[in-house]
């Protein structure tokens, strides 16, 4: 059982590290913080953990000058072992504005098979009534003069209520790769983490298998001189 020089609390031999076998960054790191580290002092996993994530934050905040918005999102979710493949779609459902949501309903109509049939439905009733019902005395006789004023004014509003519903999609998607790049970013420094706990846990483990097989060794040496006697 060995005492974390920087907690003062016991943990177990499986759990502590020795200050030696820790990369000279976050040495540099706990020093700043704790000063008085020898190579043989230890500390548990957990607070070496937390070290490596800190130096992983001064990494990036060296070679960009600043954190970023998304990036300091990432950091806190690292540090807080949160969790950031959240569903997205709600977030952004949630802060449109009515005039948006009617935007998005009247461009997804308007680009649908249901608006061309209805469209083309009413010209066909307007051209046929003013033509073969109305013969005498047609309300828009040809060449339809007010179908024309119509269908313009139709056109006139249609064309940017479309660019306000892209605009509205170029937005969403622009949330999406934000939210996908933070995911990526989190997963490839959690890997990061997850292989220098591994490093430990092999070194560690190498160490045990060698004092096991020394003991082995101990125990055959003792066997060859008890043979030995016993054939004298």
């Amino acid at each position: 059982m060995a005492i974390s020089h920087i907690s003062k609390k016991n943990i177990s031999s499986s759990e502590s590290v020795k200050f030696g076998e820790i990369r000279e960054g976050i040495q540099s790191l706990i020093n700043s913080e704790f000063p008085g580290f020898e190579t043989e002092n230890v500390i548990s996993l957990e607070e070496l953990n937390l070290y490596r994530r800190k130096y992983l934050t001064s990494l990036i905040i060296e070679e960009r000058g600043e954190l970023a918005k998304i990036d300091q999102d990432v950091m806190v979710a690292i540090q807080s072992n949160s969790i950031l493949s959240e569903n997205i779609q709600d977030e952004i459902e949630g802060n449109l504005s009515f005039g948006d949501k009617l935007a998005d309903h009247i461009a997804t109509f308007g680009g649908s098979w249901t608006f061309i049939i209805f469209f083309f439905s009413f010209i066909l009733i307007w051209i046929g009534t003013n033509i073969f019902i109305l013969v005498t005395q047609p309300f828009d006789p040809f060449p339809f003069i007010l179908l024309n004023l119509i269908l313009s004014c139709l056109a006139a509003i249609q064309a940017p209520i479309i660019m306000m519903s892209q605009n509205r999609q170029e937005s969403k998607d622009r949330q999406r790769s934000e939210h996908d790049y933070k995911i990526n970013l989190k997963a490839e420094l959690e890997i990061k983490l997850l292989s220098e706990k591994m490093d430990h846990l092999l070194v560690h483990q190498n160490k045990k298998l060698l004092e096991i097989q020394e003991i082995q060794t101990d125990y055959l040496d003792d066997l060859i001189k008890a043979v030995r006697k016993g054939i004298k």
